[in-house]
C-alpha cells in the first residue's frame, strides 16, 4: 500500500485502476481531468496520512469509471441537459412533493398509478421517503438501511424503482431519494462483517473494547435520542461498544477510513444509475468524529461532501445533492455551495413560520428572510411547511435576543402552544422526544392539525394556506408533504402500534386520506377549499418568472404582524405581504409609495391601485406584481 504522494503520481495510479476496471471514454476522461485535482486535494486533507490513501483514491476513481460505463444512455442524455441548464432547479415551475411509499400508495406500483395526480398537482420533483431494505420492526421509518441496492420487498423491487424513475422523467418529475450515509442498520452486511472481525470491514464502524474511549468522546457529544439509549454508544452482545448517534440499531460509519468513502461512493453512483436525480444527504452534520468536540459540523464533514460531489461530477453529473442539516442557521448555510450541496432544506424558515403564527408576530421571520436567506449562486433552498420529521425551534438565540426574546423560554412557550398546553392555543400537536431533565422537546403534527383545522378554529384553513404561500414565494423549491394539500389531520392510531407508539412522529405520517382526496373538488369541505386555494397558488407561482431563483429583498411595514419581501424580476417584481396576526391590517399608501400605483394581484387576477393602500385580512396575504418608481 502507498500513501498519497504527488498529484501526477496519484493521477497515474487512478487512471491505471480505472483502465483495469474497464474502458475509459473521452467523456469520462474529460470530467476526470476537470475533477481529479479537486478530489486529490480533498483526499490529501482527509486521508493524507493513511498508508492506503493512494490505493483507495485510485479505487474510488475506478468505481466512478465503472459507474459511468454502466450508466444508461438516456441518463447520459439527461446529464447533458442538466449541464446545459445548471439552474434547472431554480425555475418558478418547480414544485416538490414528499411521501412514504407504503403510507401514500401501498407500494411502488401504487406510486406509479398516482403519476396522473402528481401531474395534476403540478409536481416536478417527488421525494420518496426511505424505501430500501431495512430490519423488520423498529427501523426509524426506513432510516436504518440494511442494503442500498435492495428495495424493501413489501414495496417492490429495484427494477420497479428504476422503471418508476423513467416514468416520472417522462412526466417531467425528478425522483428524489434519501442517501442515509452517516450510518447503516445493524443488519447491513458491512455491519455483520465488522462485528465478526472481517479484516476488510472491522474498521468500517467505530468499535471499542471497553468504555475508555466512549467515555472520553461522550464528554463533549450530546444525546440525540435519550429515550432510546444514553450517550453516543451502544453495547454489543460481546461487551464491546459501537458508535450509534441515533437509534441503537443505527451504527455510524467510520469515514476516517477511506475504504468507507470508496464503498459509499459506489452505493451513491448505483442509485444515480437507477435514475435518481436528487439525493437527500441525511444527517450531514454528524459524519466526522473527533475527540474533544461535539462531533457535529466539523470541517471534515464539509470536505467529505465536497469529495462526494467531485465523484458525482465525474460519473453522474446530472445529479445534485440536498443537504439535511437541522443545526444552527450559520451551520446550515455552510453546507450549501455548487461544490458541496446545491440544495438544502430551509429549517429556519419552516420553524419561524410556525413561530410567527403562534405569536402573531412576524419579526423573527422577517429578520431571517432579510439576513439569513441569501445563498451562493447556483444553489437553492427547499422550502417546506412541515416534513416527515418533527418541528424543532432552530432559530438562533442571538436573533431572538436582538428582539428582546429569551430563546429558552420562547422555545418552551412554542412547545406548549403547539401541543395544546397553552391557553387559547389552536394547535393539536404532539410532543416528540420530550426531555423532562432539560425541558427540551420538538413537535409532531400535520399542517392542518398544527394550524387549527383539527380544533375547528375558524382561521385554521387560512393559516394552512398562508404558511404554504410563504413557502411557495420565498425562492427555491417549495415542497408539499402530500396530504397537506387536502388538510390531512393527525393519525393517533400510532399509539396502538407496539412498533410505532414510542415515536410520536407517526402522528403525522398517516396513510393517504382517501376520503379527503375524494373531497378535493368539494368546496363545502376543508379538503376541497384548501386544495382549491393551494392549487391556485401553485398555478400563480408557475406563471410568475419573478418567483424563480432565490433573490429576495426585505420590505418592512410599520406592522409587526406583517412579513414583507420583494422577489425581483427583469422589469417587474413581486411584492409579498403576509399578515400572521388575528386582526386586519391597513398598509398605508405612503408605505407603498416606492412602487407605481398600478399593481396586479397574481392570486386573484385583479388590478390593484396602491394609492388606495392595502387591507390585509387576518392571516391574509397578497402577491402583487409591481414596478419600482
Amino acid at each position: 500500500m502507498t500513501a498519497l504522494t504527488t498529484l501526477e503520481a496519484d493521477r497515474g495510479a487512478a487512471l491505471a485502476a480505472a483502465e483495469a476496471a474497464g474502458r475509459l471514454d473521452d467523456a469520462f476522461l474529460g470530467r476526470f481531468d476537470a475533477q481529479f485535482p479537486r478530489l486529490h486535494s480533498l483526499f490529501t486533507e482527509l486521508y493524507g496520512a493513511r498508508p492506503d490513501g493512494q490505493e483507495q483514491l485510485a479505487e474510488t476513481v475506478a468505481v466512478a469509471s465503472t459507474a459511468w460505463n454502466l450508466r444508461p444512455l438516456e441518463l447520459k442524455a439527461r446529464d447533458a441537459l442538466r449541464e446545459a441548464d445548471p439552474a434547472w432547479f431554480q425555475s418558478e415551475r418547480m414544485l416538490g412533493g414528499v411521501c412514504y411509499v407504503d403510507r401514500f400508495a401501498g407500494n411502488l406500483a401504487g406510486i406509479r398509478d398516482q403519476i396522473p395526480y402528481f401531474r395534476e398537482l403540478g409536481l416536478t420533483y417527488l421525494h420518496l421517503m426511505p424505501l430500501f431494505d431495512a430490519p423488520e420492526g423498529e427501523n426509524d421509518g426506513g432510516y436504518a438501511v440494511s442494503s442500498y441496492r435492495r428495495v424493501d420487498p413489501s414495496l417492490g423491487t429495484m427494477e420497479q424503482l428504476t422503471e418508476l424513475a423513467a416514468d416520472l422523467r417522462t412526466a417531467g418529475i425528478s425522483l428524489v431519494l434519501d442517501f442515509i450515509f452517516n450510518h447503516t442498520s445493524d443488519e447491513h452486511e458491512w455491519a455483520r462483517k465488522a462485528v465478526a472481525g472481517d479484516p476488510d470491514f472491522e474498521d468500517f464502524y467505530l468499535i471499542f473494547p471497553d468504555r475508555d474511549m466512549p467515555d472520553a468522546y461522550e464528554l463533549t457529544t450530546r444525546e440525540i435520542f435519550p429515550d432510546d439509549h444514553p450517550g453516543s454508544f451502544v453495547q454489543l452482545e460481546d461487551g464491546r461498544w459501537i458508535w450509534s448517534t441515533f437509534y441503537h440499531y443505527q451504527w455510524d460509519l467510520n469515514y476516517a477510513n477511506p475504504a468507507v468513502f470508496r464503498a459509499m461512493a459506489g452505493e451513491m453512483l448505483f442509485l444515480a444509475n437507477q435514475g435518481v436525480e436528487v439525493l437527500r444527504m441525511d444527517a450531514v452534520a454528524f459524519i466526522w468524529k473527533r475527540l474533544g468536540t461535539a462531533c457535529e459540523s466539523l470541517p471534515e464533514a464539509h470536505l467529505l461532501l465536497q469529495a462526494f460531489n467531485a465523484v458525482l461530477a465525474m460519473a453522474a453529473p446530472g445529479m445534485v445533492f440536498k443537504s439535511e442539516a437541522i443545526v444552527h442557521p450559520d451551520e446550515v448555510i455552510a453546507y450549501i455551495s455548487p461544490d458541496e450541496c446545491e440544495l438544502s432544506y430551509n429549517p429556519l424558515q419552516m420553524a419561524l413560520t410556525w413561530e410567527a403564527l403562534a405569536t402573531r408576530d412576524g419579526r423573527l421571520l422577517q429578520d431571517a428572510l432579510e439576513r439569513r436567506h441569501a445563498l451562493p449562486a447556483g444553489t437553492a433552498w427547499v422550502n417546506y411547511v412541515r416534513s416527515h420529521d418533527d418541528v424543532g425551534w432552530t432559530f438562533a438565540d442571538e436573533d431572538a435576543a436582538a428582539l428582546g426574546i429569551d430563546a429558552f423560554a420562547h422555545r418552551q412557550f412554542l412547545n406548549r402552544f403547539y401541543t395544546g398546553r397553552h391557553d387559547g392555543s389552536f394547535a393539536r400537536g404532539v410532543a416528540f422526544q420530550e426531555n423532562p431533565a432539560t425541558g427540551d422537546a420538538r413537535v409532531a403534527g400535520t399542517t392542518a392539525s398544527l394550524a387549527g383545522v383539527e380544533a375547528g378554529d375558524a382561521a385554521g384553513e387560512d393559516r394552512v394556506v398562508l404558511a404554504h404561500a410563504l413557502a411557495l414565494s420565498t425562492g427555491g423549491i417549495p415542497l408539499l408533504y402530500l396530504g397537506d394539500e387536502v388538510a390531512q389531520l393527525n393519525d393517533y392510531s400510532y399509539a396502538d402500534d407496539p412498533l410505532r407508539r414510542g415515536d410520536s412522529r407517526w402522528v403525522h405520517r398517516g396513510n393517504r386520506p382517501r376520503d379527503r382526496y375524494a373531497q378535493r373538488t368539494d368546496l363545502s369541505t376543508p379538503a376541497g377549499r384548501i386544495h382549491r386555494r393551494l392549487t391556485k397558488l401553485v398555478a400563480a407561482r408557475q406563471q410568475s418568472p419573478e418567483l424563480a431563483g432565490n433573490a429576495l429583498i426585505g420590505f418592512r411595514t410599520p406592522h409587526p404582524s406583517v412579513v414583507g419581501y420583494q422577489r425581483p424580476g427583469e422589469d417587474t417584481r413581486v411584492l409579498v405581504l403576509a399578515n400572521v396576526g388575528d386582526a386586519e391590517v391597513q398598509v398605508d399608501p405612503l408605505t407603498l409609495s416606492g412602487f407605481e400605483s398600478a399593481a396586479f394581484d397574481l392570486v386573484h387576477d385583479t388590478e390593484v391601485d396602491l394609492e388606495e393602500g392595502l387591507a390585509l385580512p387576518p392571516h391574509g396575504f397578497v402577491w402583487l406584481r409591481v414596478r419600482a418608481r
